[in-house]
């Protein structure tokens, strides 16, 4: 299950037809189309990503955490992983991996877990369930709340214990390490830049990251 499956890309940024920096805390929402190639650059290291996918046809069809595992028998992601849709179909597919590992069972910090985990007073701090609803709320693809689902995270080491219990530990990225993945089916992806400043997820210390997006040759 920990195995590290550490894989170069050959794509330039300079010939990437997006390119952007998403700040510490910010949500991203954003449309990839079948055949192109999608990468999260970690800045500065150890940043959190969290990351919903939907079909951009069909909205109802989204990324499945339960489905992803089961498909590759394995609970982290790592290159040749395939994303699995609640319709058992492939989103994309994890070509390039700098990092090697990432969590898909930690779910999404929320002021109501930041009140259980942490203290009373932490529940005015800002969660990535905020980010994901900022978002969809300036969406006017009819999304909401109840599509704000389990998500995967990024960058984001959570080691599962013996007795089947997940821990939030440093992580295991560094400055410049990088996912990337080739979309199989018109998807759009929400990323909430993880504002956590309560767990080592990211250091304590929440950082940019940096999303780009290559054409499928040919198009």
């Amino acid at each position: 299950m920990s195995t590290f499956n550490l894989v170069e890309s050959s794509f330039d940024p300079k010939t990437a037809v997006y390119d952007a920096v998403v700040n510490a805390g910010d949500p991203w929402l954003h449309e990839i189309r079948k055949g192109q190639v999608f990468r999260i650059l970690d800045l500065e290291g150890n940043q959190a990503v969290d990351t919903l996918f939907y079909s951009a046809q069909d909205p109802e069809e989204r990324y499945s955490a339960a489905d992803t595992v089961r498909a590759q028998g394995a609970l982290y992601l790592t290159a040749g992983t395939r994303l699995m849709s609640t319709e058992g179909k492939v989103m994309l597919t994890i070509t390039a991996d700098t990092c090697g590992r990432h969590d898909t069972l930690g779910g999404a910090c929320s002021c109501e877990s930041n009140t259980v985990r942490y203290a009373l007073d932490k529940r005015p701090m800002h969660s990535c369930r905020d980010s994901f609803l900022h978002a969809l709320a300036h969406y006017d693809g009819g999304l909401g709340k109840r599509d704000i689902t389990s998500n995967i995270n990024f960058f984001m080491n959570v080691p599962v214990t013996p007795q089947g219990g997940l821990t939030f530990t440093d992580g295991v990225s560094a400055p410049g390490k990088y996912v990337e993945m080739r979309a199989e089916m018109d998807v759009l992806c929400l990323i909430s830049n993880c504002p956590q400043l309560n767990n080592p997820c990211n250091a304590y210390n929440p950082t940019p990251i940096r999303v780009l997006i290559w054409d499928a040759p040919g198009q």
